[in-house]
């Protein structure tokens, strides 16, 4: 016992001088030496480095100073390059090269040319990586709605004009269930329970997923009311970030999956969805509810996405638009002629076809029914607000509200602008602000009964109405919209083979309070497009195309009876402006569409290159 005890004292002993004099064993710190790989002649290969975007990658700087760095994903065989210029700033901020566009489940080949900087010289380098990324990971909901992970589609027409895009996919996992199960309470209303799976990627034109985004339990944990909710509204902002919102938060990343803020909603707040708009000082307008309104019969409610909210940089809450009180929410025209089967992502089959009448909304009041159903005032889903965009030229906002069918401008003093919507049902100094149809030569249009003579039409339970920025001045305005579709002509029609959606354009005199309508498209495709819920229509200026996501595409089932599960198959189509025949078209199969627009890499990277 003694000798080994000895022997146990020598080897504490030995360790200790090994230690002072700077020796280290396996397992402790390395010294000034880093034994990882480096293929190149700077750095190791970090893939998804920030954990949420796996493929993506950093080529650390191995010490040196880079600067004036381009990358180069190389294809597979028939697929499509991507290539872009990193910024020095991106270059500090990742301590390395980033890495975007990576094939899944594949040995990606890497170019990266740039200049390395040590000890007063500067030598330029071109390596070449290998480094291989896993496939693409996506959340089951447990249902056969479900048959493959992102995406399964066919590109069934490419255009060359347009065979250098990158669109990203906004995309939703219909009900998984671990997800809503909560709803508000003190008070109750509001849409907690909105909580859809996300499915978030980034394809390129030969229908291979460039990016995807896989959240971890920091940032999504559809268990914990306030981080679950429906990934949505994902904007690229004018310095490369990415922008969106989600349930009770808004969170902005760059592309490589680094999280710039992820913050809680304003408490005075609740229930984001749909979307958002950046303006360019840094503000970010969110389409919020409030969590604690009172009514004027004294009642305490969550509201249902028909509010504004506006926040600066460092989260402060700057101004708010409270739609309920600046528009009419009892206006129900438009409700009681919704189809109840399709109502946004509430989809219920069995309802399909319904409508409801005046007395069953007067009923609601009565019984106190508030939430996320379609209804009239505050409390309950009255507005449906699905997007808002800013107008600095006037500092106004532009807002969709799918349950008026309205589109509608209101300036910073809380004053409506215009209406673009059927005159219909809107009263007093509201029907005063609906536009006026006119034709190209200015001629007021005939309309009566919620019909127009010619071609023209309003949207119809309309999403993404936009600001066309390039085309507009401050006093004519361009502005685009996803009409949907559903209740047009404020009617359910007798067939439900008879719906269509169109992707739409609108001149605004917003002096003379006229609207023309100058380009449509969709029309002719006619029910086999058919979106009753989400979707969205984007002009692209450097293009000079429009593009249009028929979301649902598919989701019509409903409306015709339709058991089991609901597999829509949204159709990616892209114009070239003018034309009504798509220059691009994708067909996605078996997922429940959002929104999807062209992603602009370069932006993402560079941005002030970009803005040269």
């Amino acid at each position: 016992m003694k000798i080994k005890r000895a022997a146990a004292a020598a080897v504490f002993a030995a360790s200790i001088a090994a230690l002072a004099g700077g020796a280290y064993a396996a397992g402790g710190a390395s010294g000034p030496k880093v034994a990882y790989m480096a293929q190149g002649n700077i750095g190791e290969v970090m893939v998804n480095p920030y954990r949420i975007a796996p493929l993506t990658a950093v080529i650390r700087n191995g010490g040196y100073v880079i600067t004036n760095a381009t990358v180069t994903v190389l294809p597979k065989e028939g697929g499509q390059t991507i290539s872009y210029k990193v910024s020095d700033e991106n270059l500090r901020t990742h301590g390395g090269v980033p890495v975007f566009g990576l094939y899944a489940d594949y040995l990606n080949t890497v170019e990266v040319e740039y200049d390395r900087h040590f000890n007063g010289k500067t030598e330029h380098f071109k390596d070449r990586y290998q480094f291989y990324t896993a496939p693409v990971f996506l959340r089951s909901n447990g249902t056969p709605g479900q048959s493959h992970t992102t995406f399964d589609l066919k590109v069934e027409k490419m255009d060359k004009a347009f065979s250098d895009r990158l669109y990203f996919i906004n995309n939703l996992i219909p009900s998984p269930p671990d997800a809503s199960r909560v709803v508000w309470n003190n008070p109750m209303g509001g849409a907690l329970e909105w909580a859809f799976g996300p499915e978030n990627a980034i394809i390129d034109t030969t229908g291979a997923v460039r990016w995807y985004l896989m959240p971890d339990l920091e940032m999504y944990d559809p268990d914990q009311p306030y981080k679950s909710g429906i990934l949505m509204g994902f904007q690229q902002t004018v310095d490369g970030g990415l922008v969106f919102g989600y349930g009770q938060r808004y969170a902005k990343y760059d592309m490589i999956g680094r999280e710039i803020f992820n913050r809680r909603l304003p408490i005075n707040y609740a229930d984001y969805s749909h979307g958002l708009d950046a303006a360019e000082n840094g503000h970010i307008f969110l389409r919020v509810s409030s969590s604690d309104l009172r009514r004027l019969d004294g009642k305490r409610v969550h509201t249902v996405r028909d509010v504004i909210a506006e926040v600066d940089a460092d989260g402060k809450v700057v101004d708010e638009f409270r739609l309920f009180d600046i528009l009419d929410p009892y206006r129900d025209n438009v409700i009681k002629a919704l189809d109840q089967g399709a109502v946004c992502l509430n989809i219920d089959a069995s309802q399909a076809g319904k409508t409801l009448s005046a007395e069953e909304l007067a009923e609601m009041d009565k019984d106190d029914k508030f939430g996320d159903i379609a209804g009239v005032g505050a409390g309950r889903n009255w507005a449906h607000v699905n997007s808002v965009d800013y107008d600095p030229t006037d500092d106004s906002i532009i807002i969709s509200s799918r349950h008026q069918s309205a589109i509608i401008k209101i300036g910073r003093d809380k004053q409506v602008k215009w209406i673009l919507a059927s005159p219909e049902g809107w009263k007093g100094d509201l029907a005063k602000k609906v536009l006026t149809p006119v034709d190209k030569n200015g001629k007021p249009i005939k309309c009566e009964d919620s019909k127009c003579e010619g071609d023209f039409d309003w949207t119809w339970t309309q999403h993404t109405a936009w600001r066309v920025d390039s085309k507009s001045t401050k006093d004519v305005i361009y502005v685009s919209a996803f009409d949907n579709g559903d209740a047009r002509g404020m009617e359910q029609p007798a067939l439900a083979g008879d719906k269509y959606t169109r992707g739409v354009m609108y001149k605004i005199d917003q002096k003379k309070m006229t609207v023309e309508q100058v380009y449509e498209v969709g029309k002719k495709e006619g029910n086999p497009f058919y979106s009753p819920v989400t979707g969205l229509a984007k002009y692209m200026a450097d293009k000079d195309s429009f593009v249009v996501y028929y979301s649902t595409s598919g989701l019509s089932g409903p409306s015709g009876g339709m058991k089991g599960p609901i597999k829509p198959h949204p159709y990616l189509a892209e114009y070239k402006f003018g034309s009504t025949d798509p220059s691009v078209l994708i067909r996605f199969q078996d997922t429940m569409g959002y929104q999807a627009w062209p992603f602009d890499v370069k932006l993402a990277f560079d941005p002030a290159g970009v803005a040269k």
